[in-house]
């Protein structure tokens, strides 16, 4: 049997003769499947920036990158000016990463940190739920006790073993039953207290419960990253690159000669915007004037947090609101 198919100059087609109108069915890849794939289909090392507010993440989206990452201590500090020493609880992480993860429901995936879990097993399970259903891709939960604090400080203390491995169990559970491609992370915060090895066993025996990624926090030395990539493969390893922290510092091709799979800059925006707010509320003070770049004015921020997405969406519905511009 033959079959004639002709397209028409105004997106119409026949076939053998019957007139057609084209149709499109759109469907939005969830974002936790999109971080899968990204693991599975490709061996590139999956660059994660710290961001802490929609004005960051907009700026991570606008330079092109694959994906982000939601930093406790950048959320910590941007929504509670307080330090990241395990003030923030499970509502200020999970509506600053739904907002965060919303922005653009074709953009980049976003890996937030789920810090540990907020409580026992039940409350690590409604953790993990509501991290789904705001739309997030990826989460580390880590095995510090709750009064917790930032990986790279000193001081740190974790739980036993069999209650650090509870709480990956309940969020495997979770993400089972609920059939969600979320990338679970199992973070080990061990190695100041217990050392190397202890953290290599944590690692072996979130993997074996069902953990997709692994993360040992605060590497000493290069070397010893690169060891634990050897003695964990193939399983994939996400490395948190925080300069002038715990660990040397290490380049993204560094990591990737390495072996590690993700890497995250948890500082990569908020040690730069207090850098620039400080330089510019000084000269505010000293000069009278912020000094703010020419062509750096109220539309072009506008821009980048989707005002042409906006204008576009009222007058396609028939609104009037920028029928003089902006």
């Amino acid at each position: 049997m033959t079959i004639t198919i002709t397209v028409e100059k105004d997106g119409f087609y026949e076939v053998n003769g019957m007139r057609h109108e084209p149709s499109v069915s759109l469907y939005v890849i969830p974002a936790a499947s999109k971080l899968r794939r990204m693991l599975k289909d490709s061996k590139d090392l999956i660059i994660c920036p710290g961001v802490y507010d929609g004005l960051s993440a907009r700026i991570a989206m606008e330079l092109g990158f694959k994906s982000m990452y939601m930093t406790g201590a950048g959320t910590t500090a941007s929504r509670l000016g307080m330090a990241d020493l395990g003030l923030a609880q499970l509502h200020d992480m999970r509506t600053n990463a739904e907002m965060i993860a919303n922005l653009d429901p074709f953009g980049p995936p976003l890996i937030a940190d789920l810090d540990t879990g907020y409580g026992g097993p039940l409350m690590v399970a409604k953790s993990v739920q509501q991290y789904i259903q705001a739309g997030v891709a990826g989460f580390h939960i880590e095995d510090q006790i709750q009064n917790k604090r930032c990986g790279h400080l000193a001081g740190k203390k974790v739980v036993g073993r069999e209650e650090y491995l509870t709480r990956i169990r309940a969020a495997k559970l979770t993400k089972d039953r609920l059939h969600s491609d979320i990338v679970l992370i199992a973070r080990t915060d061990a190695l100041q207290q217990h050392g190397y090895e202890e953290c290599i066993a944590r690692l072996k025996a979130a993997r074996d419960i069902g953990a997709d990624v692994g993360l040992l926090e605060g590497f000493t030395s290069k070397e010893q990253a690169r060891q634990t990539v050897q003695d964990l493969a193939p399983w994939p390893l996400l490395l948190n690159m925080v300069e002038n922290g715990a660990t040397p510092v290490i380049t993204t091709k560094e990591a990737e000669e390495m072996g590690f799979r993700i890497m995250i800059f948890s500082f990569a925006s908020l040690a730069p915007a207090y850098m620039g707010i400080r330089s510019a509320l000084e000269r505010l003070k000293t000069d009278g004037v912020v000094g703010t770049p020419d062509g750096l004015g109220p539309r072009k921020l506008f821009e980048i947090c989707g005002l042409m997405e906006s204008m576009k969406v009222d007058t396609e519905a028939g609104g009037d609101g920028f029928v003089d511009g902006v």
